[in-house]
């Protein structure tokens, strides 16, 4: 079975490029995988990435306002990580009324006019609390009443590092069956224990060594008191640490974020690699005094070194950091595919109810 894929909202194509990867075969022989049909992305960098490496011209760069959804070819599964500004705790969690919030329609309405077998929505923890969760609440009311048969929905909140993810990355995933079909999705099982991590930042960065040819590699101009400054940090250290020299110091009023200038811990997962922000938030090695590079970030969202980013540095920093890592996106399909061929595979229970709390 082949299921025919589209996705809105495409990013650079890590959540495209696991599903990809996930590959199915029943006791009868039969192989159940997904196939690239379409795909959407506003930003022209991005799309191009999404085609140079998933396949040529699939992403179609426009606003999804403008994107006749009717109009795109069939399909039998759908994602949609729709966009997180108005719901990351970090921003003011406007939510559904906020200017990107009501974004996550747009997958309400290609679910009501497609009517896909299955499909897969992805966003930030913080989307559970915003508008005092209310939001929340009517985004899974939509997707569960959506279309002719509605759809079973599996809401969880994930942590990535525990699927092998050199990262700690925590995201909302929903899984929805649709309503006729005799078909249960289950969470699956972490593939390692918190304490028993196989993937670590170090491990992901210098196994193997990266290639000195490889492409989006370059090395960040670190101004001479950046370097200064991270010679006084020891691994898992950020900018606040007491006893900082004052010249050292950050002149920050507000909060202080734990990540500014934050260097990773050699045998643990990385902290989240994020797509924005100014100075500090570029994640900082362990050992040496220097921001991580691109092709280093991409490893731990666990993007293959084949894999390459287009547009400036800035524009590839922003599209990794928005990615779903490739591996847990490839975990989750694999559980999909596995429970439309009837295979048993271990699972645990959800961590969010039907109704948006957390458990």
């Amino acid at each position: 079975m082949i299921y025919k894929f589209g996705e809105l909202y495409c990013g650079p194509g890590g959540l495209s490029l696991g599903a990809g990867q996930a590959k199915i075969k029943n006791k009868n022989g039969e192989i159940f995988k997904v196939s690239h049909s379409w795909a959407n992305d506003y930003d022209e960098d991005t799309c191009n990435t999404y085609n140079l490496n998933i396949g040529a011209n699939i992403a179609l760069c426009r606003d999804v306002r403008e994107l006749d959804i009717a109009s795109m070819p069939q399909i039998d599964a759908f994602a949609f990580g729709f966009p997180c500004n108005d719901f990351s705790i970090v921003g003011e969690q406007n939510g559904i009324d906020g200017e990107y919030g009501p974004l996550y329609t747009y997958g309400i309405k290609t679910l009501e006019i497609h009517q896909p077998q299955w499909f897969i929505a992805e966003n930030v923890g913080g989307i559970t609390s915003a508008n005092e969760g209310l939001a929340f609440k009517k985004i899974l009311r939509d997707m569960r009443n959506v279309g002719d048969h509605g759809y079973n929905i599996v809401p969880h909140l994930y942590k990535f590092e525990e699927y092998a993810v050199p990262q700690k990355r925590h995201r909302v995933v929903i899984v929805g069956i649709r309503g006729d079909l005799e078909v249960e999705y289950k969470i699956p099982a972490p593939t390692t224990s918190l304490n028993e991590l196989q993937s670590t930042a170090k491990s992901a960065i210098e196994q193997p060594r990266i290639d000195k040819k490889a492409k989006n590699n370059e090395f960040t101009k670190q101004h001479p008191r950046v370097v200064e400054r991270l010679m006084h940090l020891k691994e898992g250290e950020n900018a606040w640490k007491e006893g900082l020299p004052d010249h050292l110091k950050l002149n920050v009023k507000g909060a202080k974020l734990s990540q500014i200038y934050k260097r990773l811990v050699a045998d643990k997962p990385a902290y989240t690699v994020t797509g924005s922000g100014g100075g500090g938030t570029h994640v900082y090695h362990w050992k040496e005094p220097r921001a991580l590079t691109n092709r280093e970030r991409a490893r731990l969202q666990t993007f293959p070194d084949w894999f390459e980013f287009t547009g400036s540095k800035e524009s590839v920093r922003k599209q990794i950091g928005m990615a779903v890592p490739v591996l847990g996106a490839q975990i989750i399909v694999e559980a999909i595919l596995k429970s439309f061929a009837g295979i048993n595979y271990k699972y645990v229970d959800n961590n969010i109810t039907l109704s948006g709390k957390r458990k």
